[in-house]
């Protein structure tokens, strides 16, 4: 365990299943924050550090997916915050929407409180296995990024071709792409994609980066066997083989 306390700010509209959650955390050595809606979780991140946020997606007002979407977009100090959804039973599109939105693990209700403690763990150690100069995105003021003939719209999180076709991601697509355009021209090993672009504990013999890798090439219309701009680089990884400028964000911009 960290010599700090890491603080867990829980997001949820029942008041019951707030404070069970912050009492069983707290008793486990973690310090909790509790917010009813998204305005209270606002107001938590303005005036706190946040290891990680557990976020209800059934919520009135704004739910845990559009708050989800808003802080991964929005840049700040907590746009790369860990998040575990908490998602009914049975509600697979809030689970595929929530991890194409940015969030890091979902857990569905009803659970128990020993299980969402030891994913919240696995989350932070996961995080915390990052070599400390590897981040998993670009710099949050960096408005567009380009690279080869494309660029990243980091704002509306979308690929613009030299024509100025627009090409939609997914947030895996987008996750991925950021990672590597965080770090041109370095080779990035298979277990370093894994931990920046997936919060989900991942088989050893899960082959979703390399499908992730294909489909992302396929979108920037790099020839798959001799690709020039994401490169394999054999027994070793992937590499972003082209320079990358950034197009700082102004205070004219910003949200």
């Amino acid at each position: 365990m960290s010599h700090t306390q890491d603080h867990i700010l829980i997001v949820d509209d029942d008041r019951d299943i707030r404070t069970l959650l912050a009492d069983y955390l707290e008793k486990q050595g973690l310090r909790c924050t509790v917010a009813a809606d998204g305005r209270e979780m606002k107001s938590a991140l303005e005036h706190h550090r946040v290891d990680l946020i557990v976020l209800d997606v059934m919520m009135p007002g704004e739910d845990g997916l559009t708050l989800c979407r808003n802080l991964r977009a929005g840049g700040g100090n907590h746009a790369n915050t860990p998040i575990l959804m908490l998602t009914a039973r049975g509600e697979d599109m809030d689970r595929i929407l929530g991890l194409e939105m940015g969030a890091d693990d979902y857990l569905p209700k009803p659970f128990v409180p020993r299980e969402l403690y030891a994913r919240i763990r696995a989350i932070l150690r996961r995080a915390r296995a990052l070599p400390p100069n590897l981040d998993a995105a670009p710099p949050a003021n960096a408005r567009e990024l380009h690279f080869a003939h494309w660029r990243l719209d980091t704002v509306n999180r979308h690929l613009v071709d030299a024509q100025g076709t627009v090409v939609a991601l997914s947030g895996a697509e987008y996750r991925m792409l950021g990672v590597f355009l965080a770090h041109p021209q370095r080779v990035l090993s298979r277990d370093q994609l894994m931990e920046l672009t997936q919060g989900r504990e991942a088989d050893v013999f899960d082959r979703s980066i390399d499908l992730l890798i294909s489909r992302l090439r396929q979108r920037l219309g790099d020839n798959a066997r001799e690709p020039a701009i994401i490169k394999t680089v054999r027994n070793e990884g992937y590499v972003l083989a082209c320079e990358v400028t950034a197009q700082r964000q102004t205070v004219a911009d910003a949200p």
